[in-house]
């Protein structure tokens, strides 16, 4: 008896023979002979080992995985030998630590500049997941990456203080810095001297000059605003649960209004519909089916960056979900039960409120409006520092503006400062480069040889393009385990929504986040989320 090992097939352009067995002697002998009498004939041999292959493959690949990860693990609790700031070389000072700063300084060559990094934070915080903060999906710490954690891998040392930076001197090219901890030491104050200097602190809340806003509402850009909300939340939450509370105030406390239609109004509005359905629900059942959620925008309709395919799908998703949806409406005043609206027929109504999220827009920091006034012919645009194509600012040769602290044709998002970063990371090491040679060309008493620098520092200069931005699509959650995503395809996009484009979201997020410990916590928090259910409880 034969046991079958594999299978034989001959084939030829019209007759097709199989065999069930290769072992057996005389069925070999008669493919050799078939082969040999038809060339266009071919043979094909299917055995076990190319199935031991491919799992060998498999388990190859999966121990290269996991060691490249442990060595990438271990890469970033030992970081290597840095070398000390030389003297000789020129300074950068970067404001903030935001995703320009930030991303500029992953990418920058220390080999070739001294760096100080200037921050009232210590981390970079990955903003669009503050959502999700919000409501306990996410822990904070998860998406939080210290600016340490990233200089202390740089070739050469990197200085990083904590400290707001009050004032710019573009004379003495030197900026002015205070300690804003709650710690003080006996020096409170200094002075840092640059020789180039980027600008990407960001911007702070717009409240358009509204009465009442900067002393009610609540934001949502910083870490500490996510969890003001989350403790305020739960609060109105307890609170509405009070013996003998009435039912006017119940509702009061249950209604939750979020200002500004844009994509953090609407995922903020999104997550807190979530926590309503997939835990209030369950732990507070008396109080669940009272809790009312309100979305204000003045303009005609929410998330006016996407497609009107879009718009649409998340209007009737939010509909679904009973989710108020108030466009062409406006915040006239704020008090601190309730806010005064002008709604789309021009008339004014009371809304009263237990949380109030406001989301509406950027306004440039002090540090940056005192900065312009040191340029009235040239920065004359209130909302940010004017910049060039190189993101140089106007009226300046040495002072460089990213993100949201500037004001160019670029829409405001992290992205677009993210793109930023990386260029201006570019630009510099040719700028050092161009700079190497200008020092050469001078020192050369050699005619031809002066020459030839010369045309490699023209070739050089030709090639400091200018910042070009390539939209890679846009993306929101709405809730109910969906999403949406506006993605550039050929000369038109391609618009998404659904379980599928969430998972998408999802994954998008988790490769942009800046390190693999916070990938895996973020992940982490997913499952958890997912097993055990939210936090609940007030702190």
């Amino acid at each position: 008896m034969y046991k079958a090992f594999g299978t034989i097939a001959l084939r030829n352009a019209s007759t097709p023979v199989r065999f069930a067995s290769a072992r057996r002697p005389f069925l070999q002998t008669a493919i050799r002979q078939y082969s040999a009498a038809t060339p266009t004939g071919t043979v094909t041999v299917h055995k076990r080992s190319k199935w031991k292959m491919f799992k060998r493959t498999v388990q190859f690949g999966l121990l290269g995985g996991i060691g490249y990860s442990a060595y990438v693990l271990w890469d970033a609790r030992n970081p290597p030998f840095q070398a000390p700031f030389d003297p000789e070389k020129k300074t950068i000072v970067i404001l903030g630590s935001g995703w320009a700063s930030t991303s500029l300084l992953k990418s920058i060559d220390t080999d070739l500049y001294n760096v100080v990094v200037v921050s009232p934070r210590n981390y970079f915080l990955f903003t669009p997941l503050l959502p999700s903060c919000t409501v306990g999906t996410i822990d904070v710490r998860s998406i939080v990456e210290p600016t340490r954690f990233i200089t202390r891998h740089k070739s050469r040392e990197v200085k990083v203080y904590e400290a707001d930076c009050t004032e710019v001197d573009p004379f003495n090219k030197t900026v002015t810095i205070s300690d804003n901890s709650e710690i003080k030491g006996q020096v409170n104050s200094s002075k840092v001297p640059y020789d180039y200097l980027v600008i990407g602190v960001g911007a702070t809340n717009q409240t358009f000059g509204i009465k009442g806003v900067q002393e009610h509402a609540l934001f949502l850009k910083e870490v500490w605003d996510a969890q003001k909300i989350r403790t305020r939340l739960m609060d109105c939450i307890e609170t509405a649960g009070f013996p003998n509370q009435s039912p006017e105030e119940i509702d009061r406390l249950l209604h939750m209004v979020v200002v500004g239609g844009g994509p953090t109004g609407v995922e903020y509005a999104a997550e807190l519909h979530d926590f309503l359905v997939e835990d209030l629900t369950t732990w507070y059942p008396e109080l669940a089916g009272k809790l009312k959620i309100t979305l204000i925008e003045a303009l005609p309709n929410v998330l006016p960056a996407f497609s009107k395919q879009l718009i649409d799908y998340t209007e009737a998703n939010f509909k679904e979900q009973n989710i108020s949806i108030h466009t062409k409406t406006m915040v006239k005043e704020v008090h601190d039960r309730e806010i005064t609206v002008q709604q789309a027929d021009g008339s004014l109504a009371q809304m009263p409120y237990g949380l109030l999220v406001w989301a509406t827009g950027n306004t440039s920091r002090p540090v940056v409006r005192n900065l312009m006034s040191k340029f009235p012919q040239t920065q004359t645009v209130g909302r940010g520092l004017l910049v060039d194509d190189w993101l140089k600012m106007q009226g300046s040769n040495d002072i460089y503006v990213l993100g949201d602290a500037a004001a160019s044709k670029y829409a405001p998002t992290a992205q677009v400062a993210s793109q930023q970063g990386k260029y201006l990371a570019r630009l510099f090491s040719k700028l050092a480069l161009q700079d190497e040679l200008e020092t050469e060309v001078y020192a050369l008493s050699d005619i031809d040889e002066k020459a030839r620098k010369l045309r490699r520092l023209e070739k050089v200069r030709r090639n400091i393009k200018p910042f070009h931005y390539s939209h890679q699509g846009s993306l929101a959650y709405i809730g109910s385990d969906k999403a949406i995503a506006d993605l550039p395809w050929g000369s038109g996009n391609v618009a998404s929504g659904g379980v599928a484009t969430y998972v998408f979201w999802r994954s998008v997020y988790l490769s942009n986040l800046f390190s693999i410990r916070n990938r895996a916590l973020v992940a982490t928090d997913w499952i958890k989320k997912n097993v055990l259910g939210r936090d609940i409880s007030r702190e």
